[in-house]
């Protein structure tokens, strides 16, 4: 891993800061901008994980059983990975700020709506389309905070945008689901939607005028996806970050049955993943900015033995608590990948950088569904651990089959990028 090239080493491509959008016109305050980016992520953040902790409720409430209702989840996930390329794609041309404030406008609406679903099939529907400017969202968002950056600090600032998705984890979602307890699960909806409106407000103030970039239109969007390294990256995401979910998504039940943990206490371990979620996000997004490609690779072995871990670890409520910490801090690689997408997306930045989410997306529904194979198949609840590991290796296969194609195309066109 160590030989791996440094992403700086690439060339033009990866300087998106100065050519992917145009300057601001006047002075920005850059924490202030990054501030306004993350409470937008803060509200989808609260939003997406809130209802797995009041499918009870809904269930209830709608008439139908919890699994059917968990559909709701699936619902919404759907609807980032096809909205994120969609609407990246349609949308290609428009001004940076009106673009993430439509965006965001789309999805206080459909929480809104949403807490007014009057049944199980218009709930998911409006959970899919609530679903669909998330992934947009954030690739546009991490576009614009990497261009107001300054020089060094492209990985830190995708970082803090990303750390008000993290951050939601620890604290939007603990309040959200209080209100849904105390007033209904719709209350969590309206809460959503009003932090959604707040973060409207910011983007008007505080995030500048920029254009998008010159030339920009959905055929050349598009072209991201002729790009091998694009590709590459996206595997990684998708498979080799599978693993904590495959892990989390069970982590409830494998701590009560296998380490003995009293359900008053799932709480606890539970924000602990949301600590070790707002740690790794800190800690990745630093790491990235001195050695991208070094830091890819090292995250996903580190990823690999934290989950290997998990199977041994979870026999113990400390040791399981701890190692749930450990789990959490996985989605360190999380900043490193959106800027490794923007530095191998050329000309095609929104589409790249809005697919990453989509790339999530997809590694929650694969890890959720492999370690629920493996739990079927009478491995155990600490199977999961084994199959996160596995997930990471097979990330730290493509990550090297990535480095080699990169390799092979600069020694034919000198350059990294293998077209």
């Amino acid at each position: 891993m160590n030989a791996s090239p440094p992403v700086h080493d690439t060339g033009a491509d990866t300087d998106i800061s100065s050519s992917a959008l145009s300057a601001p016109t006047r002075p920005v305050n850059f924490l202030r901008a990054v501030l306004a980016l993350g409470v937008g992520g803060f509200a989808i953040g609260t939003g997406e994980f809130v209802i797995m902790g009041l499918l009870p409720e809904v269930a209830r409430d709608i008439a139908v059983s919890i699994p059917q209702a968990g559909h709701v989840i699936s619902a919404y996930a759907l609807g980032v990975v096809i909205g994120a390329p969609v609407l990246a794609v349609l949308a290609a041309g428009w001004r940076r700020r009106a673009l993430l404030i439509a965006l965001m406008a789309i999805f206080a609406a459909g929480n809104f709506a949403s807490a007014m679903a009057p049944g199980y099939m218009s709930l998911n529907l409006l959970r899919f389309a609530t679903g669909l400017p998330h992934g947009t969202y954030f690739g546009v968002a991490a576009l614009v905070a990497a261009t107001l950056a300054p020089p060094g600090r492209r990985a830190r600032a995708v970082g803090l945008v990303m750390l008000g998705l993290t951050g939601a984890t620890l604290v939007g979602v603990p309040i959200a689901a209080w209100l849904g307890q105390l007033f209904g699960w719709r209350a969590a909806f309206v809460f959503v939607g009003v932090i959604a409106l707040i973060a409207v407000a910011l983007l008007r103030r505080d995030i500048p005028d920029l254009a998008a970039p010159a030339g920009a239109s959905p055929w050349r969007e598009l072209g991201a996806l002729k790009r091998k390294q694009v590709w590459f990256t996206l595997g990684i995401g998708a498979i080799g970050f599978g693993g904590m979910f495959s892990v989390f998504s069970y982590i409830k039940p494998t701590l009560i049955e296998v380490a003995g943990l009293p359900l008053g206490g799932v709480p606890f371990v539970l924000a602990l993943f949301g600590l070790g979620m707002v740690t790794g996000n800190l800690v990745g997004s630093r790491l990235a900015d001195k050695s991208l490609m070094r830091t890819i690779g090292g995250l996903l072995v580190y990823a690999a033995l934290v989950l290997a871990m998990f199977t041994f670890a979870a026999h113990n409520v400390f040791t399981a608590a701890f190692n749930v910490f450990l789990i959490g801090t996985t989605v360190a690689i999380g900043p490193a990948l959106q800027i490794r997408l923007m530095d191998v997306a050329g000309d095609a930045q929104t589409l790249a950088a809005a697919l990453n989410h989509s790339a999530f997306n997809m590694a929650n529904a694969l890890g959720a569904w492999l370690g629920g194979v493996a739990i079927a198949a009478g491995l155990g609840w600490t199977s999961t651990g084994w199959v996160g590991a596995l997930l990471a290796l097979a990330g730290i296969g493509i990550f090297g089959w990535a480095v080699m194609s990169a390799r092979a195309g600069a020694r034919q066109g000198g350059r990294l990028e293998a077209t």
